[in-house]
């Protein structure tokens, strides 16, 4: 499927009157599988990105490159639109600019510039925002960087936790004055703080998480919430998995005796077996 039509699934569900939930994916298989599942959407969120690339916590170090090769092999595998947590652009507007370039070229649906402060600033503790002028300026450079006019650009904005539902609000009708997709929200925790963002914007709303109270996706759909993320357990459960299969084998448990591990015919489903045999008689005379 060519890449502006992932695009337009993306824009799609934006556009629609449900607010779904996509599957964490991270890489070839975790993309394939969510595609085979039925996900409507794959989420390629920064942490996880840091998690399986370098195995570092979410501190900013993973690069622009790194970020969009993954993506790149993920685009490869399969045809899942996926929207990615870009960070904050990786340095100033001008780099926001070619980290647009960049992850479109590698076949991402959408992605997300927000206006953390990034790296995290020396001597300081707390998550920081960078001025709200700065972040106007990263969407219009982000916007300017668009190649594929299909390509969602989504502001984000971490205020509502950090400088207060006020600041937030503020901020999200400044970007969605520079023209950006949609708008995604991180650190909302009541209805109330939701309800007032919705009504204090137009465009569609993406939520990076939500207390227990929020989460039934027939009221987020009233507030014009069109994703609802629920985190990134897929590559928890698969580290926990790595683990005890490690341990077991470590302690001198036999290959034969392991629980949990993935059938042939799983395994085979996610490496598109029958495709390759198929391509593999058409191509090179093998027998099926």
């Amino acid at each position: 499927m060519a890449f502006r039509q992932r695009r337009e699934r993306l824009r799609s569900i934006l556009n629609g009157s449900a607010c779904i939930r996509p599957g964490s994916v991270y890489d070839a298989t975790s993309i394939r599988i969510a595609e085979d599942l039925g996900f409507e959407l794959g989420m390629f969120g920064g942490s996880v990105a840091s998690l399986v690339v370098l195995g570092d916590p979410d501190i900013a170090l993973i690069t622009l490159t790194e970020l969009a090769e993954q993506m790149r092999r993920m685009s490869r595998a399969a045809h899942l639109p996926v929207l990615v947590d870009a960070d904050h652009g990786y340095g100033n507007a001008l780099n926001v600019r070619r980290t647009v370039q960049e992850l479109e070229a590698a076949g991402a649906a959408g992605l997300t510039i927000e206006d953390t402060l990034l790296p995290q600033a020396f001597g300081q503790t707390k998550a920081q925002l960078i001025s709200l002028e700065e972040g106007v300026g990263k969407m219009k450079a982000a916007l300017d960087g668009r190649g594929d006019p299909s390509l969602v650009i989504m502001g984000r904005t971490g205020a509502a936790s950090i400088s207060g539902i006020d600041d937030a609000i503020a901020r999200a009708k400044a970007y969605e004055a520079t023209g950006v997709d949609a708008l995604f929200f991180t650190g909302v925790t009541s209805r109330g703080e939701l309800e007032a963002i919705s009504a204090a914007i137009s465009l569609p709303i993406v939520l990076g998480g939500a207390p227990e109270d929020m989460s039934a996706l027939d009221y987020l759909a009233s507030q014009r919430v069109r994703i609802a993320l629920q985190g990134h357990a897929p590559f928890a459960a698969a580290t926990q998995a790595v683990y005890e299969t490690l341990k077991a084998l470590r302690e001198g448990t036999s290959p034969k005796n392991l629980k949990g591990l993935a059938s042939a015919e799983l395994t085979g489903r996610a490496t598109r077996d029958k495709d390759v045999k198929a391509r593999s008689s058409e191509f090179l005379g093998l027998k099926k």
